[in-house]
């Protein structure tokens, strides 16, 4: 053992209270300090929303438990490693079929292009490489880090935020999202495709959903039920197909939606690139679109306007989402922002032949 005075080494455990512990946690900090482990994340990384009192507080703390990350050290030291992850959680083949990630993409490099910022691009498609790439955040690479098609259950937006990473989310987890992002009105998108269609005089309105285990996809379930009842339409869950945001997704569901309600004059598919397995499925039917079955997608990415007839859908402005959320991200790391993003960008229809 170390001489009494002596510092102790990197990594030993640390007595606290009167007890054996492991490496210090930011939460040990805090319980010393007297403050939130947010306040400790905040000091730890520079950020200028911290009272002098709480600075001096977390800063005796963390020299008496011997609590230095190595992010911590960096930030002593000045320096930053200049590079930020956009992790998205899914295939190559997924990520380079759906021109949203794409678009996002060419937001966020944009964005840091101008910040000379390094975008590690990050795909996880296992859980064994979740918790790889668990470590490496830990490990603080990276000096922020941005989430794409993020589902309920992702843990890995909370581990960037006890670490003290910045970190951004596109789109939510949920209402009560604690990591800062940037969405879009989802609920607003599905009110208007119903509103829409509705006024194109259907009455028997489909709608084929994304996972719901997506904040987005519930939201946009949430807005054509919002969009039926606004219509004085009658409410039927026949009417409602599960997906995920896929083209074949779209395909299993619009046969789904023939096969309950052989009637149907209208349909909201929650992405452009499911209303294009479904347009496949009404033609493989022999209904005709728009004059059979009006359909309405959403995105307006290029599959919208390729289509044949040209796709109906509910605008979302991409590319500014992934400007807005490196933005966000470069001002976290900075401590210039006067708070975490909470940032919902409004959604626009654009009307075409297929409605």
């Amino acid at each position: 053992m170390a001489p009494c005075g002596a510092p102790a080494c990197e990594g030993r455990p640390t007595a606290v209270s009167g007890r054996r512990t492991g490496r210090p946690t930011l939460e040990e900090v805090a319980a010393r300090a007297g403050v939130g482990r947010g306040t400790v994340s905040r000091v730890i990384n520079g950020s200028p929303r911290v009272s002098d009192r709480a600075k001096e507080a977390v800063g005796r703390a963390i020299a008496e438990l011997g609590y230095v990350p190595d992010r911590a050290a960096r930030a002593l030291a000045g320096a930053r490693t200049d590079a930020v992850a956009l992790v998205v959680p899914e295939t190559e083949a997924r990520l380079f079929a759906e021109p949203y990630f794409l678009d996002i993409i060419r937001g966020v490099s944009t964005e840091l292009a101008d910040a000379d910022t390094q975008l590690l691009l990050t795909l996880i498609r296992s859980g064994r490489e979740r918790q790889r790439f668990a470590q490496y955040l830990s490990a603080q690479r990276v000096d922020g880090v941005l989430f794409v098609s993020v589902h309920a259950d992702d843990p890995l937006p909370d581990l960037a935020r006890e670490l003290g990473l910045p970190a951004v989310l596109n789109g939510r987890r949920s209402a009560g999202e604690r990591v800062a992002y940037v969405d879009s009105d989802n609920v607003g998108a599905g009110r208007a495709a119903v509103g829409h269609l509705a006024g194109r005089g259907r009455r028997r309105i489909a709608t084929i959903t994304g996972p719901l285990d997506m904040y987005a996809a519930r939201c946009r379930l949430d807005g054509y039920r919002r969009g039926v009842d606004a219509a004085d339409l009658p409410a039927d869950d026949r009417l409602v197909a599960l997906a995920d945001f896929t083209e074949e997704g779209g395909r299993h569901a619009m046969r789904a939606l023939l096969e309950r309600c052989p009637d149907v004059d209208g349909v909201f598919a929650a992405s452009d690139v499911m209303a294009a397995g479904a347009l496949g499925v009404l033609r493989e039917s022999g209904r005709r679109v728009p004059d059979d079955v009006a359909l309405i997608g959403v995105d307006d990415s290029p599959v919208a306007r390729l289509m044949d007839p040209p796709l109906t859908s509910v605008r979302q402005p991409i590319e500014e989402m992934g400007r807005r959320m490196a933005r966000a991200l470069l001002q976290e790391i900075t401590g210039t922002s006067p708070a975490p993003c909470r940032t919902v960008l409004p959604t626009e229809l654009v009307v075409r032949a297929s409605t």
